[in-house]
């Protein structure tokens, strides 16, 4: 894969939030006052492109709607979203779709057809790119089995080329998913907890394959995730969410941060390297 030189030029801003609320998807009230309908509360960020940033957080902190958001799936109650200078949900039906097909929005559980052959799966990835004609063929007669196979290597799941979706374990689901990344011209990558099906060291390996892919195209990777120790290892830009709010947006995240970020988190996983909040929490420190 060829590797634009980078410019001497300052990224420019990417992404610009300014006091975004959004609602819960499929809730009953939206109304600006209604806190409990919340999913993200005030939240302000300027993203430049070319940047990798990891949001982490308890389940149910919004790390999921945040992404949805910036796909301009979810529409905000209040507050400004701004995406290279332009405001999607001021902008035509058609010109946000153009804008849609300028990212790509990996879901922690793929929407892969369950009957689907795999190579047609990840060709799906350039869907944004075809023709209705040039799609409805590719789902009789794939049409780049190289560049299917290559998205899949990436992923460790070139064997799995011609097996059907409905054979692959919860694991290969996603990896399969993230390789139709690989096949898209996407410039912002947002990407939700693409490891939690994943061991350990398969983990890395699709975590260092993301960040690589990213820089050689000079893309945006946002990426969700509930691997801590991970996100303070390998991301320059760490932001926290709790409860739909912003808690810390930084390069270097201390225990400190981690303990009031979970704080009573119930069930949520800690790093073994924070210390717990109170007894309750201590067992979920092993999580990691």
């Amino acid at each position: 894969m060829s590797v634009t030189p980078a410019s001497n030029a300052a990224p420019a801003t990417q992404l610009s939030l300014h006091k975004l609320c959004v609602h819960h998807a499929g809730a009953a009230s939206s109304k600006p006052g209604a806190d409990l309908q919340l999913a993200l509360k005030n939240i302000s960020l300027q993203i430049k492109s070319g940047e990798q940033i990891a949001i982490i957080g308890p389940s149910g902190a919004g790390k999921t709607s945040l992404l949805h958001t910036l796909a301009c799936a979810h529409q905000p109650l209040s507050g400004e979203l701004i995406w290279n200078g332009r405001h999607p949900w001021q902008s035509t039906d058609t010109e946000r779709h153009a804008m849609r097909r300028q990212l790509f929005l990996a879901p922690q559980s793929p929407p892969l057809p369950a009957r689907q052959r795999v190579i047609t799966s990840v060709l799906a990835g350039r869907l944004p790119q075809w023709s209705l004609w040039q799609s409805l063929r590719n789902l009789f007669l794939p049409s780049d089995p190289v560049a299917a196979y290559d998205a899949l290597a990436h992923f460790h799941l070139q064997d799995k080329l011609y097996a059907r979706v409905d054979q692959l374990s919860g694991g290969e689901r996603q990896r399969c998913g993230l390789a139709r990344l690989c096949l898209s011209d996407a410039r912002l990558l947002l990407v939700d907890e693409p490891l939690s099906a994943l061991d350990p060291t398969l983990a890395l390996q699709t975590l260092n394959n993301l960040q690589q892919l990213a820089r050689q195209r000079q893309a945006t990777l946002i990426c969700s995730l509930h691997q801590v120790e991970l996100a303070r290892a390998h991301f320059p830009r760490v932001i926290g969410l709790r409860q739909g709010e912003i808690l810390f947006d930084t390069d270097h995240v201390t225990d400190t941060m981690l303990t009031d970020l979970y704080r009573n988190a119930g069930s949520t996983c800690m790093p073994a390297t924070a210390a717990a909040p109170d007894a309750a929490l201590a067992d979920t420190m092993r999580c990691f």
